[in-house]
């Protein structure tokens, strides 16, 4: 046995305490004491706190809002597409490949040829009338000067056209297979064409001329559900046109087909060999694009334009959590060096203001996903939509918020646990 360390003094030889032999246990932090130390610190400056998750907010609703808004809005594209888009046909008068083009291939029964194909609703030939002379002006019956009256699109067009295109009729009636048959100069023009005209009411039979041809006007018409420039135009049928001003040249006779859903694909196949057997390389038919690939180019687009404001927002949202964190460092680095003297650790420092930083980005991450799906159901009960915000998306907003706080406090944080003691208590 060793005997007891002794010091001498004045007073004779003192025994020194015996020395521990176990080390000194280095300093530790709990998670509560950390979250506790995070949560005084945004506690202390709230408004700051508040301005600060702004940028977050933001950027988290508008990623759920715009992810949600594009789902929601590629589902409407679907049930629209298939009830319009979709069965919809244009055949194109070519004329054929060769030199010598047909000047008008579509033969006089071309709207009877088509209906009775199986699948199709509707169909009829139209142009656009284009004379010689240029524009064609019109102008209400009773004005005798040419030069009142305005230029206007004058379309040729089969009864089948209206047909396919449904007008909504606010007066009057569509001109049919009679009116076409016999050439009559009857036409039908859109409401705002016939408040320009002065036109009020049919009950008089009133005229217009389109050039210096009288036609009556036997309806009006306000909205159409294909082909909207007809309601641009004056209508016409075709075979009036045809014998007052001719044959189409420049642009081509089209043909629109109205189709059952389902049978556009196999009506644009059908459709040439139909009007002319003989030369079906006259036409080209052109069908309606795939419903799905138009959804995922639409959905695509959308996407990627909004997605890049989302980060736009998400970037401002760390830059302000960045400055916070690091304006909180300086003014708290007497703290920080009290802190460090009484034994924290550089990695302690660290998660203090990470911590810190991570609750800003959390916080606003919760928020801005609340906002973004309140904004998601807003649009969609007001357009009287399904609502569709994939889980996923509301899942990984709040994780997305949680890594923006953390990247953003990453230097703050290294700034801080860089501080001497010492050099912080002289401050």
């Amino acid at each position: 046995m060793t005997a007891p360390a002794t010091r001498p003094t004045l007073f004779g030889r003192v025994r020194l305490p015996r020395r521990s032999a176990r080390p000194v246990r280095p300093s530790r932090v709990s998670l509560r004491d950390l979250l506790s130390e995070a949560l005084a610190g945004l506690l202390q400056r709230p408004a700051r706190s508040a301005l600060t998750v702004l940028g977050t907010v933001l950027g988290v609703g508008a990623f759920v809002a715009i992810l949600g808004l594009t789902a929601t809005a590629s589902s409407q594209i679907d049930s629209r597409f298939n009830v319009l888009t979709a069965t919809e046909v244009t055949v194109e008068d070519t004329g054929g490949q060769d030199t010598d083009q047909v000047p008008f291939a579509f033969p006089a029964d071309a709207d009877s040829r088509i209906d009775r194909l199986h699948g199709v609703e509707a169909a009829g030939v139209y142009w656009t009338v284009t004379p010689p002379t240029g524009a064609l002006t019109v102008r209400a019956a009773p004005i005798a000067d040419a030069a009142t009256g305005e230029d206007a699109q004058v379309v040729a067009a089969s009864p089948g056209v209206l047909e396919a295109a449904r007008p909504h009729l606010v007066q009057g009636r569509t001109f049919d297979a009679y009116h076409d048959r016999t050439g009559q100069q009857v036409a039908v023009i859109s409401s705002a064409m016939a408040y320009r005209l002065g036109i009020t009411t049919l009950d008089t039979q009133p005229a217009i001329f389109i050039g210096d041809v009288p036609f009556t006007v036997i309806g009006i018409i306000d909205d159409v559900q294909r082909k909207p420039d007809l309601l641009l135009s004056v209508i016409v049928p075709h075979t009036t046109a045809e014998h007052i001003w001719g044959q189409p040249t420049t642009p081509r006779a089209q043909m629109l087909i109205s189709t059952r859903i389902g049978a556009a694909s196999q009506i644009a196949d059908e459709a040439p060999l139909a009007l002319r057997p003989d030369h079906p390389d006259y036409f080209t038919a052109v069908p309606p694009p795939d419903p799905r690939t138009l959804r995922t180019s639409v959905t695509s687009d959308l996407g990627q334009l909004f997605l890049v404001l989302a980060a736009v927002c998400l970037v401002i949202g760390a830059v302000g959590i960045a400055n916070t964190t690091l304006v909180a460092v300086l003014e708290r680095t007497g703290e920080i060096g009290l802190r460090r003297a009484l034994g924290a650790r550089g990695r302690h420092i660290t998660a203090q203001f990470l911590t810190e930083s991570a609750a800003l980005g959390t916080l606003g991450g919760l928020i801005g996903t609340t906002v973004g799906t309140l904004t998601v159901l807003a649009v969609a009960l007001t357009r009287q939509w399904t609502p569709i915000i994939p889980p996923a998306t509301v899942t990984a907003a709040p994780a997305i918020g949680l890594a923006t706080g953390l990247l953003a406090g990453l230097y703050p944080a290294w700034r801080a646990a860089r501080i001497q003691p010492a050099e912080a208590l002289r401050r």
